[in-house]
């Protein structure tokens, strides 16, 4: 689904990005590891458009999307669930997700979804009329999927979906993403420094060090490997 060849951006003088280059094939769930600063929030906001690469190609589908502006983007069938949440904290949970529609035109097809999004989320359907800034950090958290969700992406990318929330949350909030990739069969990116919540649910994964890729593979088999498991999983 999406194809990534040597990708490289830069911050000013400083190269984010050196060289970068993966696969994220359809239907699968992909997980990008790393430290901060290591490079994960800059590779998804170079796929949405929102910062420029210096060189190198991004195709989704075959067709090259590189340096895209970030609204085509979501035209093209790629939502953000950027870290941090960025909700719409003065509009309520409806009108967050009737923004994440906002490109749409099919109406009857953007209620199914709606009904989709409170099926996976009912909180956020006993919340409908509330102010987004009045949720918590957890219901922030299903606000924003789901608002990525309302755009109907075929690759969804989600940017640290664990940070602030209480860990009971974060559970259920990884279960939600494996039944939004199952039951919709649904290609999902996922930024995560919770290395090992994220390795149980990913199909492959990549580790990025320095803007460089250092280690990829099954998200299984780099779940074992002895370097991933001291400096993520914090086992000796």
């Amino acid at each position: 689904m999406l194809r990534i060849e040597n990708l490289h951006v830069k911050y000013g003088a400083i190269a984010a990005l050196k060289g970068v280059s993966l696969t994220i094939d359809q239907g699968k769930i992909v997980t990008l590891l790393g430290t901060n600063g290591a490079g994960k929030s800059t590779t998804l906001r170079a796929i949405s458009g929102l910062v420029k690469s210096a060189s190198g190609t991004i195709e989704l589908e075959g067709k090259n999307i590189t340096n895209t502006p970030s609204h085509e983007i979501v035209a093209r069938g790629i939502a953000q669930a950027p870290e941090g949440r960025m909700i719409f904290g003065n509009l309520t949970v409806k009108e967050n997700l009737e923004m994440g529609a906002y490109l749409r035109k099919d109406k009857a097809a953007i209620q199914q979804d709606l009904e989709f999004v409170f099926s996976v989320f009912p909180r956020l359907k006993e919340r409908i009329k509330q102010a987004g800034a009045t949720l918590s950090g957890g219901e922030q958290q299903m606000l924003a999927i789901s608002r990525a969700l309302m755009a109907k992406p075929r690759l969804l990318m989600m940017d640290e979906p664990s940070l602030g929330i209480a860990p009971i949350l974060v559970k259920t909030i990884f279960e939600k993403i494996v039944e939004i990739n199952k039951e919709l069969g649904m290609t999902i990116l996922l930024v995560e420094q919770n290395a090992h919540l994220a390795l149980k649910i990913a199909h492959y994964a990549y580790v990025i060090e320095t803007g460089q890729l250092v280690i990829q593979g099954k998200a299984s088999e780099v779940a074992e490997n002895a370097e991933v498991r001291k400096a993520y999983l914090g086992e000796s």
